[in-house]
């Protein structure tokens, strides 16, 4: 009966319009009250699950990713990728796709990815003649792969939350060969679209523009290696990479770039402040929402239930990733790592999947459910930016789907693109 007042009342909560956290909390609280718990238990899982000192992580990453946004960063980052890529057919959509994926790996976040780039690239696809449709949803596909790169934070959400089964420095170098993967399917999407709906391709500026656009773009994208090179060589941890990133950032876009602004500064560090404190909250009542799902072995009997229908893993894997997907839907990307890695990652270790595997399957799956409503986060801004409403742009997502489909079956069923590099760089046994 406990186990059936907390799923009802999470999705009562949730169909409701309560805001994800206040929704898991709130279940948490009524199944607390039914079984008869002490109330102290609330603060107590709420503040166990915060007080953890890799969390410093989260609020570092969130601060050096905005930095970036706010920086001049991505203007740069744009240059690069139409010089590279735009004289191709549909070359501006396939700049986006570039440019997405690499300002991705300086953001570590796909909500400033499809802002930034969003802001950009959108408005100068429609200029020169490209659909709306097909720039919104080239710059919010693309722009998921932030979530796979060293600097996203949500690494470190479903490296804490897996409980201490998985390595964050494996994670960040597992997620490189899964972003690329993720890139060359958009880049298919892109130019497939493009040759369709009859786009032009741009004109090849000569390699002398291509390597000065390079020189210009690469101190941003150096952050990406500095912590990979850190992490690697034992110089800083995962945990201090987030803090050598930030300093990183600040001295690029203040003393290289010069192109920071006092009062620009001021709103990264505000937007920081209040994403931190969405991510802790999501943290803190989550921690309390696992303790129930613990105590009432949700896990044990997802497992069981999941067997009955197969024991093969290949489809204990499909039927893991549509549960994903459609939760992700409903929810924020860290409160679906933060609620079902508990319940999903012992049924996948048990079929046979490492940890560090799963933790990529997880992030695609929850980034696609940015890109989907009704909660759809870079949907709705690059809808924004785009000025087209959410159905017109869904009207057309099927092609930009099947690649973020196909980049996830990539991952779920060859270890290899999620394990190569861990073992290669740092010797990982799993």
């Amino acid at each position: 009966m406990e186990l059936i007042i907390l799923g009802a009342t999470f999705f009562g909560f949730l169909i409701l319009g309560v805001p994800v956290a206040f929704a898991i909390g709130l279940s948490a609280i009524c199944t607390i009250l039914y079984e008869g718990l002490p109330v102290a238990v609330i603060f107590q899982q709420m503040m166990s699950g915060m007080n953890i000192f890799s969390f410093l992580a989260i609020p570092f990453f969130v601060f050096s990713g905005e930095l970036m946004l706010h920086g001049g960063v991505a203007d740069k980052i744009v240059q690069l990728a139409k010089n590279l890529v735009g004289h191709i057919r549909g070359g501006l959509g396939m700049s986006n796709v570039v440019a997405c994926t690499l300002f991705g790996g300086v953001s570590g976040s796909p909500v400033a990815d499809v802002s930034a780039m969003g802001a950009v690239m959108i408005p100068m696809m429609k200029k020169e003649g490209f659909d709306t449709d097909y720039a919104v949803n080239v710059t919010t596909h693309a722009s998921l792969v932030g979530a796979l790169m060293p600097t996203s934070h949500n690494m470190i959400i479903y490296a804490l939350a897996a409980g201490g089964k998985v390595s964050i420095g494996a994670l960040i170098a597992a997620g490189l060969l899964p972003a690329i993967v993720l890139m060359v399917c958009m880049l298919v999407a892109a130019y497939a679209v493009a040759v369709k709906r009859g786009y032009p391709a741009g004109k090849f500026p000569g390699w002398a523009e291509v390597f000065r656009s390079l020189a210009a773009a690469l101190p941003g994208l150096l952050i990406v290696g500095i912590i990979l090179a850190g992490i690697l060589s034992g110089v800083f941890t995962a945990t201090e990479s987030a803090a050598v990133a930030v300093t990183y950032t600040i001295l690029l876009t203040f003393l290289i770039y010069r192109t920071m602004t006092l009062q620009n500064f001021l709103r990264a560090a505000a937007k920081a402040v209040k994403t931190t404190g969405v991510v802790l909250l999501l943290i803190g009542v989550s921690t309390m929402f696992q303790y129930l799902m613990g105590l009432y072995e949700v896990a044990d009997l997802a497992g069981e239930m999941m067997g009955k229908v197969s024991t093969q893993p290949w489809v204990v894997f499909l039927l893991i990733n549509v549960i994903l997907f459609v939760l992700g839907t409903f929810m924020d990307m860290a409160a679906t790592i933060l609620i079902c890695t508990p319940i999903f990652l012992p049924i996948a270790m048990k079929a046979g999947m490492d940890p560090v595997q799963f933790g990529m399957l997880m992030l695609i799956n929850c980034a696609l459910g940015l890109n989907t409503p009704p909660v759809g986060t870079t949907q709705f801004v690059g809808c924004a930016i785009g000025g087209i409403s959410v159905g017109a742009v869904m009207r057309t997502i099927l092609p930009f789907y099947a690649a973020l489909i196909a980049a996830l079956m990539f991952v779920t069923y060859v270890p290899a693109f999620s394990l190569w590099l861990p073992r290669l760089l740092m010797g990982y046994k799993g």
